[in-house]
């Protein structure tokens, strides 16, 4: 058997040829070994300060992801440092309360810039000042009515007790009587008057 004199040349080297190793199929959502899907969405504070929400964000329990609207106007007229501060210096009771009333206050102040919460509630007190008077007019004139009907009532049993009892033969007015002395005495004559002249 001959053998050649040129050495065959070494193998190349495994790891340029090699691709990488396949990826495993995909688990469906419903298998036991998937794990628990995990959405993390920042606060509506966060997204509208373009920033990461912490897991201890102050703003996150008061401004929800699904309504930016609320702090973006809150945000406008108080400022985000100003809000987060307010809310560090109350009790986790207040909070919320503090939210709402800062909401309100952003909400007026844009409508009336000069006047914004305070413009309202004079509105809101003129209204019932009015209703206020409308309300004491129509008790005033229930008083009255009540005491017109007490009056009335008190003027109809005095006049009751105070009438005589009618009599059982009222009397025939003089005229009447003067108008049947009439009639008997043309009666008379009548009769006189018919009487024959012969005997």
């Amino acid at each position: 058997m001959e053998v050649s004199g040129k050495a065959s040349p070494p193998p190349a080297s495994t790891s340029a040829n090699t691709q990488p190793p396949p990826l495993p199929p995909p688990v469906s959502p419903g298998s036991p070994t998937s794990p628990p899907a995990v959405i993390l969405s920042p606060c509506a504070a966060c997204k509208v300060l373009r920033r990461r929400c912490a897991d201890k964000c102050v703003l996150a329990p008061y401004f929800p992801p699904t309504d930016p609207l609320k702090f973006a106007i809150a945000h406008k007229v108080f400022g985000a440092s100003n809000i987060i501060k307010l809310l560090q210096d109350l009790p986790e009771s207040q909070r919320a309360d503090a939210v709402s009333s800062m909401v309100y206050e952003a909400n007026a102040r844009l409508r009336d810039p000069v006047y914004g919460c305070a413009g309202a509630i004079c509105q809101l007190q003129e209204q019932v000042n009015e209703l206020q008077a409308q309300l004491a007019k129509a008790q005033a004139e229930m008083v009255n009515m009540h005491l017109q009907q007490a009056n009335l009532v008190a003027l109809l049993c005095m006049g009751m007790t105070q009438s005589p009892e009618p009599p059982i033969s009222p009397p025939a007015p003089p005229q009447l009587e003067n108008n049947m002395n009439f009639y008997d005495d043309l009666g008379c004559i009548l009769s006189s008057a018919w009487e024959p002249l012969w005997t």
